[in-house]
């Protein structure tokens, strides 16, 4: 790989040993990648909590955070994803003492580094999305959907070690959607029916997800009548990279880099129809009407204000079943607004938690399941009932306000 001559001298450990780490680390992903250079990036954010790095990832951001401090400070705005265990208030769902200690450690790390601890999965609502055709060094799938896509940002699904190097360097490999051919059209897909709450547009994204099944995939999709919301479009690109770790989509007059198909390469590709009746299989293999549910989840991705505002709108002046419970997760710069603006006060007056800065497949999922007794499980991500599986529950998959009404009733209606 061609380095400038700043990456070399960092690469020959002039500027100490984390950037010294953090371009061989580099140079190897390159190399995997084919990359001939490194790209400058502007922002970087980091997956890792402490469930996915362990002792050995919070002894690495340690060994670096003990340095000067000139040498262990990050060169660009970097954040973090969701945490492990919220800390805010103390009062654990069923992870340990163990557990938590981790996390504080990690947390203390990274501040020493200059990292910021957003904590958020929905960075491009919250903090400071990226603008079109800004080379960023991103972690979180979710995330870096929906920068390429409506944001026209270009990442690649950056692992939690690459993010840190991209934020101690200010570089990443060029390769993948950092490059103009690699982001053009590859699949076409029609759309036959309209989606129009948010779990219909996370089915959506799961049908092209899973009809796509690849990283390097790129589909456009045809017969989007409506621009989607902010949210709409979170839950539509979530869904997608987690069926098919599709990491860019475009939407034929919506999405900044096509208002044409002939913009993404897309025209001479063969039509792929999206019928009612796949996107209803696919929901109907979460269905569970009439069974009992221990827990409905609203998370992956966090909860923006808007969507803390519908939640506590259909909580109001109702209580939730005794046997079940309910947790809503959003980023902490939200829960300070919404606890102005009274939604927290909805939501905890009608039983549920609000969890501030983590995610729920994040924070030990399958010890807490086992440590309150949570089996079936209902929630209005696609993305989420799509991992949780994995975890030791039973998802089952509803609107938000099904979710709502089932935590009244203790069931799935």
């Amino acid at each position: 790989m061609k380095l400038t001559s700043k990456a070399q001298a960092m690469l020959d450990g002039e500027y100490g040993s984390a950037r010294q780490w953090a371009v061989e680390h580099q140079i190897q992903i390159g190399r995997m990648f084919d990359a001939v250079d490194m790209v400058e990036v502007s922002q970087a954010h980091m997956m890792a909590d402490p469930e996915s790095i362990g002792l050995a990832g919070v002894e690495l951001v340690e060994k670096f955070a003990a340095l000067s401090d000139v040498e262990r400070r990050v060169v660009i705005p970097m954040i973090t994803d969701p945490r492990g265990v919220d800390l805010n208030y103390y009062d654990p769902l069923g992870q340990t003492e163990e557990m938590a200690e981790l996390e504080r450690r990690f947390i203390f790390a990274c501040r020493a580094m200059g990292i910021i601890m957003t904590n958020t999965c929905i960075n491009y609502q919250t903090v400071m999305p990226p603008v079109r055709g800004e080379h960023v060094a991103y972690g979180d799938t979710g995330v870096v959907i929906y920068s390429n896509s409506f944001c026209g940002a270009r990442s690649n699904f950056e692992g939690g070690p690459s993010a840190l190097a991209a934020g101690l360097t200010g570089y990443t490999p060029r390769y993948g959607l950092h490059l103009d051919e690699n982001r053009v059209a590859t699949r076409r897909f029609l759309v036959e029916k309209q989606p129009e709450e948010l779990t219909e547009w996370g089915v959506l994204g799961a049908v092209i997800g899973r009809r796509a099944g690849s990283y390097w995939e790129v589909p456009v999709i045809e017969g989007i009548e409506r621009v989607p919301t902010s949210d709409e479009a979170k839950h539509m690109g979530a869904a997608m990279a987690s069926y098919g770790s599709t990491p860019l989509f475009h939407i034929v007059g919506v999405t900044p880099e096509c208002d044409s198909l002939a913009d993404v390469g897309g025209a001479e590709l063969p039509v792929e129809r999206i019928t009612e009746n796949e996107a209803a299989d696919l929901r109907g293999s979460f269905g569970a009407a009439g069974e009992k549910v221990d827990v409905v989840v609203f998370a992956a991705p966090q909860l923006s204000l808007v969507e803390m505002q519908s939640v506590a709108k259909l909580c109001r002046g109702r209580k939730k079943h005794p046997d079940t419970s309910m947790l809503v997760c959003t980023p902490a710069s939200v829960y300070v607004d919404a606890k102005a603006a009274g939604y927290i006060e909805d939501i905890e007056t009608f039983g549920a938690r609000v969890l501030q800065g983590t995610c729920f497949y994040q924070q030990y999922a399958r010890e807490i399941g086992e440590a309150n007794g949570w089996t079936r499980l209902l929630s209005n991500s696609t993305k989420i009932v799509n991992i949780l599986g994995g975890y030791g529950y039973k998802p089952a998959l509803a609107s938000m306000t099904e979710c709502v009404d089932a935590a009244v009733a203790g069931e799935i209606i």
